[in-house]
C-alpha cells in the first residue's frame, strides 16, 4: 500500500516491515559455525513478529540464489554484516571519545542496546511508532534480555514533536550525543529529511555526531525502487518498496550538513565492503557503485 500523509504500522505492514526484513538478515548472517556477526536477540524477534516469509528464510526453507552475484546468502550476509559494522563501530567510538548520550532514529527492531559494550553511565534513546516499541520491549523482555545500557524510549512518530518528547524523556541537549539515522532517509519526504536534520541541529551540543547512509538520488537509477521490488520477490517477500520509497530530488545528507557546519566523512560502498575484507558484488542494485555508501559528521 503506498505511503500516505498520516498513515500508521507496526511491524508487519508497511515500512515496519521493512525492519523485520533487516533484522532477519541480521539473524542469518549471525548463523552457523563462523557467523559474521552476533545478534542472538534477532532470530527470536523476527519469529516474534510472524512474518512467515522472514521465518523461512531464517530456517533456510526459501533464499537466495546461490548463481546471483547480489541475491545469494554470501552476499545477503555481507551486505547486512558492512551495514550493521559500520553503526556498530560509529556508536564505539562515539563512546570511546566520550560521548555517554545516544539516539537511535526509527529504532526498529535495533538491538544495540542490548548486544554493544556500552560504558556505564551511557544512555541509549530508542524513537519509534508506539507499536513498534512496546512491541520490540515487551518481547526482549519475555526473552530476559538486559539492556546494556540505560535504554529509555520514545514512543512517537517522527512527523510529530519528537525532540519535545526526546527531552521529556531526559535527553539533555547541552551533551554532546551520538545519532544514527540507519534505514531511514529514503522513506522521508524530501522535505522531511530537511526537517529532521533542523530538529539534529538544534539539539546537538558540539562534540555530536551522526552517522546515516549515503546516497545520492541524482544519480540512482530512475526504476531503482521497482528493481529492488521485483529482486524481494523473488525470494518471496510482498514488501512493495516501490510504494515505500519517496524518490524526486532532495539534499543529500552529507550536503545538508555539511552547508549548516558539521564536517563530513563519506565511506563509499566499495571502501566499506573493503574494509571487512569483501569484495563489492559484481550487481549494480547490490552496491550502487560510488553513489552509496555510508556517512558519518561530526559537529566541531
Amino acid at each position: 500500500m503506498a505511503r500516505t500523509e498520516n498513515d500508521t504500522w507496526d511491524l508487519a505492514s508497511s515500512v515496519g516491515a521493512t525492519a523485520t526484513a533487516v533484522a532477519a538478515s541480521r539473524a542469518m548472517a549471525s548463523q552457523g559455525p563462523d557467523p559474521l556477526l552476533d545478534d542472538p536477540w534477532a532470530d527470536p524477534l523476527v519469529r516474534a513478529v510472524g512474518i512467515d516469509t522472514f521465518i523461512k528464510l531464517i530456517d533456510g526453507e526459501i533464499g537466495p540464489r546461490e548463481g546471483d552475484a547480489g541475491l545469494n546468502r554470501r552476499a545477503m550476509n555481507e551486505q547486512i554484516t558492512v551495514r550493521t559494522r559500520f553503526f556498530d563501530d560509529f556508536f564505539l567510538r562515539a563512546t570511546g571519545s566520550g560521548i555517554r548520550q545516544a539516539v537511535i532514529l526509527a529504532s526498529g527492531l535495533d538491538t544495540r542496546a542490548y548486544r554493544l559494550p556500552w560504558p556505564a553511565g551511557t544512555v541509549v534513546y530508542e524513537i519509534d511508532q508506539p507499536e513498534v516499541i512496546e512491541f520490540k520491549t515487551r518481547t526482549l523482555a519475555g526473552l530476559g534480555a538486559e539492556p546494556t545500557a540505560g535504554r529509555r524510549t520514545v514512543a512517537i512518530d517522527l512527523r510529530n514533536d519528537w525532540p519535545a518528547a526526546l527531552t521529556e524523556a531526559g535527553f539533555d541537549a547541552g551533551q554532546p550525543t551520538a545519532w544514527s539515522a540507519e534505514g531511514l532517509l529514503v522513506y522521508l519526504p524530501p522535505e522531511a529529511q530537511d526537517r529532521l536534520f533542523d530538529h539534529v541541529f538544534a539539539l546537538s551540543a558540539p562534540g555530536s555526531r551522526i552517522a546515516t547512509e549515503h546516497l545520492d538520488m541524482r544519480n540512482v537509477p530512475p526504476d531503482w525502487a521497482e528493481r529492488l521490488t521485483e529482486r524481494s520477490r523473488r525470494i518471496g517477500s510482498n514488501i512493495n518498496l516501490a510504494e515505500l520509497f519517496y524518490t524526486g530530488e532532495r539534499n543529500t545528507a552529507a550536503e545538508y550538513l555539511a552547508a549548516h557546519g558539521w564536517r563530513t566523512d563519506i565511506r563509499t560502498t566499495e571502501q566499506a565492503y573493503a574494509a571487512h575484507g569483501f569484495e563489492l558484488p559484481d550487481d549494480e542494485l547490490a552496491s550502487l557503485g560510488n553513489v552509496g555508501g555510508y556517512l558519518a559528521a561530526y559537529l566541531d
